[in-house]
């Protein structure tokens, strides 16, 4: 069962470093919704990677339990955390995200019947006490690790809670004054890359929220005035610019002229 998710992971991770669709999962419906979501990376890495080093560390302590009963607490271990994530994400895709992927649901389904199948095989206790003390370490690992991911997610490790680059404060500045317009939507990943691209200074871009009710509710009228059908969309001086854009190619766009206060171009770090 585990090198199941090991073969379903690493598709899924594959096709996210390609930048390809899932098989049936077209452009714009839910699974494309929730691949395509700022929950599907870590760190960098798709998501399916790591779920995919999970599931060979299950298969390789679950081949090692056959002959090492040792094994055991590992494999519970990891199958507590692996379960511990998946639910996080499976409800983050219904409730936060409003879409449901078919793929990860099959996921979701393989890290439960996983864990039902470690406990199961547990050895035997010698008492209920026992059993308690086992429960509470990979318990409370999975916990923790949970609360990491939603804090992860949350922003409270975002580099836009330290100090504000002076360069892209007066940037995001000029945008803002000069009538500039960014339209996203918060369950965007590339919106989150191009509000990351201006660090601390993010929360002074002109920005304007497209979905509040997630990928499948009504746009608000401000996106709908000016059309919008992909996120980011930037509209300044007139122009049209989609996907994420470069703070150079925003600062020529909105003729920002900074080299006038006296300060060098270059943002810092």
């Amino acid at each position: 069962m585990a090198a199941a998710g090991v073969l379903l992971t690493g598709y899924l991770t594959l096709v996210a470093w390609f930048g390809e669709h899932p098989a049936w999962c077209g452009a714009e419906s839910e699974c494309d919704i929730v691949q395509s979501s700022r929950w599907s990376t870590l760190l960098g890495l798709p998501m399916a990677l790591w779920g995919l080093l999970t599931y060979a560390l299950l298969a390789g302590l679950a081949w090692r339990l056959r002959t090492r009963p040792a094994a055991w607490g590992p494999l519970f271990l990891v199958a507590c955390v692996g379960f511990g994530v998946s639910w996080f994400l499976t409800l983050v895709s219904v409730f936060e995200i409003g879409a449901v992927c078919e793929y990860c649901l099959a996921s979701f389904a393989l890290m439960n019947l996983l864990l039902l199948l470690a406990v199961l095989r547990r050895p035997s206790q010698p008492s209920e006490r026992g059993w308690r003390r086992t429960l509470l370490f990979p318990v409370s690992a999975a916990l923790v690790l949970v609360l990491g991911l939603h804090l992860h997610f949350s922003g409270l490790f975002d580099p836009a809670a330290g100090p504000e680059d002076p360069y892209l404060k007066a940037l995001a500045a000029h945008l803002q004054e000069s009538g500039a317009r960014f339209y996203g939507a918060y369950w965007c990943r590339a919106c989150q890359e191009q509000k990351a691209l201006f660090t601390a200074s993010a929360k002074r871009l002109p920005y304007t929220e497209c979905a509040p009710s997630g990928p499948n509710g009504p746009l608000t009228a401000a996106c709908t005035v000016q059309d919008i059908r992909r996120y980011p969309t930037w509209i300044v001086e007139g122009r049209r610019l989609t996907g994420v854009v470069d703070v150079e190619r925003l600062a020529r766009a909105s003729k920002f002229e900074w080299d006038a206060a006296g300060q060098d171009k270059t943002p810092e770090g």
